[in-house]
């Protein structure tokens, strides 16, 4: 940045992106003097070195705002698992399915297992139809990340989110959260203030 480059000549960009050409130096940096602005280098490896007018302590302080909305925007991901028999009744199977529905609305992932005892494993094909029905009735929600597998005596299949599902999931946190700050100092509902009870009482006096 500044006299800190040693490039005899450089590509200069001008600071609302239009493009001056190649310049010495010295002229590059005598324009940036002009203007109360840096030159930033932001492509050292061209030939020549591609160096932009800016204001670089601003340039700064935005990368670092956008970094942590980034960064408070990136959702950590989850994976949530559900564990079924291949002869599940139909009651216990809505009830599971009811928590893969609620684990996927949050946007998680959800690992789904299929348990096989004794005899049972000889019939891989009934977890094989019951993850598929699964998959079906879900579908629109989330979506097959990966493929029933034979794992032991379990069948695992992984189900994620379709991307919608996970942004609605993020705007009702972020919507949560926004309600919480704005809570928190917010007096009780029908509460009034001392000083507002007080005037009160001496007006029915």
């Amino acid at each position: 940045m500044n006299e800190q480059i040693r490039a005899r000549e450089v590509r200069l960009v001008g600071p609302e992106g239009e493009q001056v050409g190649i310049v010495p130096l010295e002229r590059a940096l005598q324009l940036a003097a002009d203007v109360d602005l840096d030159l930033v280098e932001v492509a050292p490896m061209a030939r020549p070195p591609v160096c932009k007018l800016m204001d670089f302590g601003k340039y700064k302080y935005e990368s670092a705002l956008k970094a942590r909305e980034a960064r408070r925007n990136q959702q950590q991901t989850v994976i949530k698992e559900m564990k079924l028999r291949p002869k599940i009744d139909p009651h216990d199977y809505e009830t599971k399915k009811g928590h893969v529905v609620r684990f996927l609305k949050a946007g998680d992932k959800v690992k789904v297992t299929i348990m096989f005892r004794g005899r049972e494993q000889s019939r891989p094909e009934l977890g094989y139809r019951l993850l598929r029905r699964l998959e079906s009735e879900i579908s629109d929600l989330g979506y097959v990340e990966a493929a029933p597998k034979q794992d032991g005596r379990n069948m695992i299949m992984v189900l994620a989110p379709h991307r919608a599902t996970r942004a609605a999931a993020s705007a009702a946190r972020s919507g949560s959260s926004r309600e919480r700050e704005s809570g928190a100092g917010a007096p009780p509902a029908g509460g009034t203030s001392p000083r507002s009870a007080g005037s009160a009482g001496t007006a029915g006096e």
